[in-house]
């Protein structure tokens, strides 16, 4: 297939990107390289696919949210589908500067979907487990309302899923939303607890523990959100025939519309992490309690 990838550069974009071009799947590539964390990191994730494979690889240096770029940049091409993972992450970064995330996850979002509305080009894209917000029942389910985000980036990927499946109603093109939780591996994200706790405990330095530690994650492994993303991008959304509005289904549609979780449903809490830390490293973390 030829297939259009955003965030291209970041870590879950360069995972799927590397797998569809061993498969043989011609991908164009968009990225903005921007500074939330070193950009030397996504260049060296770009220079890791810039090798050779089965099928070409083709890289623009853009912002999605810029609709007149997007544009020029994909004039005249047609895809099969559509994998949209780029997005300003973080959810702390959010109350620093939240105009970032209206940009990329609201306006870059929209004009994603007005991409893949045009050629009405299937398109796979990136929630967070983040909706879940102020939600204390586990696990939780697609099912869930998701009506109480606690951070801008949640609410942000929320009102994405909202977006998606307005325009799946309008325009009858399939969006499947994934919700994944606090994902890790290799080439990972330097903002990320495995690697932040990492280099505190290397270093001497203390380790921040928010909540006293009395908190749970979910961790999932890299190949296992690109197995997630990958087998859906070969299965569109489609309707769902038992949909009702008198129950409505909030993973599902009238429309071609979807949403999955994609963790591995064995949370994990903080201090028992830390100490799995510790033994890995042969150290004793410093921690600061708040």
């Amino acid at each position: 297939m030829n297939i259009l990838v955003t965030g291209a550069a970041g870590f879950i974009g360069h995972a799927v990107t590397r797998v569809l071009l061993a498969r043989g799947d011609s991908v164009t590539g968009i990225d903005n390289l921007n500074d939330y964390y070193p950009v030397q990191l996504k260049r060296d994730r770009l220079a890791d696919l810039d090798r050779p494979t089965n099928a070409p690889f083709t890289f623009h240096h853009l912002d999605f949210a810029d609709d007149k770029a997007l544009d020029a940049a994909l004039a005249g091409q047609k895809f099969d589908t559509i994998v949209h993972l780029g997005a300003q992450a973080g959810v702390r970064y959010s109350l620093e500067n939240p105009r970032a995330y209206v940009k990329a996850n609201l306006v870059g979002h929209l004009n994603m979907l007005e991409v893949a509305r045009a050629s009405h080009t299937p398109m796979v894209y990136a929630s967070s487990s983040s909706v879940y917000g102020g939600n204390t029942a586990m696990p939780f389910g697609v099912d869930d309302r998701v009506d109480h985000p606690r951070s801008l980036y949640a609410a942000t990927k929320r009102a994405d899923e909202l977006m998606s499946e307005t325009y799946a109603h309008l325009y009858r093109t399939p969006f499947t939303g994934l919700r994944f939780f606090t994902v890790y591996g290799p080439w990972g994200r330097p903002d990320m607890a495995p690697w932040l706790f990492t280099k505190a405990i290397l270093a001497g330095d203390p380790i921040k523990v928010f909540n006293h530690g009395k908190m749970q994650r979910d961790f999932t492994y890299i190949d296992d959100i690109v197995e997630g993303v990958v087998r859906l991008l070969d299965k569109p959304a489609q309707p769902d025939p038992g949909w009702s509005s008198a129950t409505p289904d909030p993973a599902t549609s009238f429309a071609p519309y979807r949403i999955f979780n994609i963790g591995n449903n064995t949370p994990v809490e903080l201090m028992r992490y830390i100490h799995a830390l510790e033994t890995e490293l042969g150290k004793t973390a410093k921690m600061e309690m708040l």
